[in-house]
């Protein structure tokens, strides 16, 4: 899971570029993915270092990623709306767009990082002392 907290982190940054970029550079919140993305990869690369602080790096960039997935979930109706209808009821389909993506990734990550703590649970209760 270090690997694809890595990996998640190095989306988002891209992704908080590209909005910045996209949106011509009017507005600083464009960078917020970026802002969650630099924490994740240093637990990353700090969990692939110290493997007797994994689990908590591993349980500290899941609490962030949950945060970032519930500061973003709001925007996917919005983006239900810029499929269905278009960008009639939304305001700044960029950000929406962005926003969506944020959620997804930060949800998937989620998923398979509380598939990682259970399978490591199991793991550990199986192992004899």
């Amino acid at each position: 899971m270090a690997r694809n907290t890595t990996l998640l982190g190095a989306a988002l940054i891209v992704l908080g570029i590209v909005a910045y970029i996209i949106t011509a550079a009017a507005s600083i919140t464009a960078l917020i993915p970026m802002f969650f993305g630099l924490p994740l990869v240093a637990l990353g690369r700090l969990a692939e270092r110290q493997e007797s602080r994994r689990k908590h790096y591993m349980h500290a960039a899941a609490a962030l990623a949950l945060l970032g997935f519930l500061g973003t979930v709001g925007a996917v109706r919005f983006a239900l709306y810029l499929v269905s209808v278009g960008p009639v009821h939304v305001n700044n389909p960029p950000a929406v767009i962005t926003r969506t993506i944020m959620a997804a990734l930060c949800g998937v990550y989620l998923y398979f990082s509380v598939q990682s703590f259970i399978a490591a649970r199991r793991a550990r209760e199986n192992t004899p002392i």
